[in-house]
């Protein structure tokens, strides 16, 4: 009975996810929604600006605590393992969910793109940003990200194996695509405003910080393989150039075609 608890439970997260995500595009994109980011709010301006700072603070600590190891090692006392990342992502729908409620907007102007083609090439940019996130997610593992491989596995009653590491398709050329695709998705747009610059810039900056504590976490995981994969490939910025792979990281990385890089 159980089993069918923590997969039903399981893909459930995994859906809501999915119905927040078309949520979260709606919110940016200012479209479907009666709450976006552009919304206009009777909240003063000051207020406004301290109320939507809070919501982002909330949508970083989430996101960070909860994936450090140190916090799942606590967490799984209280959680049973099979559904922990299946809770982590529960707990980001509803932050995220939040976050888009109580949003409040300050639709000044910052910048208006007047020509046609010009409008017609953000869009097309922040489509591109929508897709290039699940997209990204496919290139690694999709399943594990969301926790619905941990809630099968556990349905079947095999154990749960680490993936291995490996640096598949888009992760040759950068560390963090999956950022790089929410980064596009956040600054797209033919009008920023006050509230949509606070939204990208704060957004921007959690994941950039993000990004370091995680590879911290992912040397310490994967050793030298890892290390070797900073050596060669950047973060955020693909080279025209790519370094050679050394002899070390090819012997490691033939064992291994898969990342499981939930830390995205």
């Amino acid at each position: 009975m159980t089993r069918w608890i923590f997969l039903t439970y399981g893909v459930a997260c995994h859906v809501l996810f999915l119905v927040t995500f078309a949520c979260l595009a709606g919110f940016v994109g200012n479209f479907v929604l009666p709450n976006t980011l552009d919304s206009p709010s009777t909240t003063s301006p000051g207020l406004a600006v301290a109320i939507d700072l809070a919501l982002l603070a909330a949508f970083a600590a989430q996101h960070s605590i909860m994936a450090r190891p140190a916090f799942k090692r606590v967490w799984t006392r209280i959680i049973p393992q099979p559904i922990e990342r299946s809770t982590y992502v529960l707990a980001a729908s509803i932050v995220s969910g939040l976050l888009i409620w109580q949003w409040r907007g300050i639709p000044t102007i910052v910048w208006s793109v007047e020509s046609p083609l010009a409008k017609a090439v953000m869009w097309g940019l922040f489509a591109f940003g929508w897709l290039l996130v699940p997209l990204v997610s496919l290139m690694i593992s999709h399943f594990d990200l969301f926790g619905t491989r941990q809630v099968w596995l556990h349905f079947q009653g095999r154990e749960l194996a680490s993936l291995p590491f490996g640096t598949p398709w888009l992760y040759k050329a950068v560390r963090h695509p999956l950022y790089i695709g929410w980064t596009i998705a956040f600054w797209a747009t033919p009008m920023m405003t006050v509230s949509h610059l606070l939204f990208a810039a704060g957004m921007t900056i959690y994941m950039g910080l993000a990004a370091i504590v995680e590879e911290h976490d992912l040397v310490t995981h994967f050793g030298r393989a890892y290390a070797d994969y900073q050596r060669r490939v950047p973060m955020f910025v693909p080279r025209l150039r790519q370094r050679p792979e050394s002899a070390d990281f090819s012997a490691n990385d033939t064992t291994a075609r898969t990342v499981a890089k939930a830390h995205d």
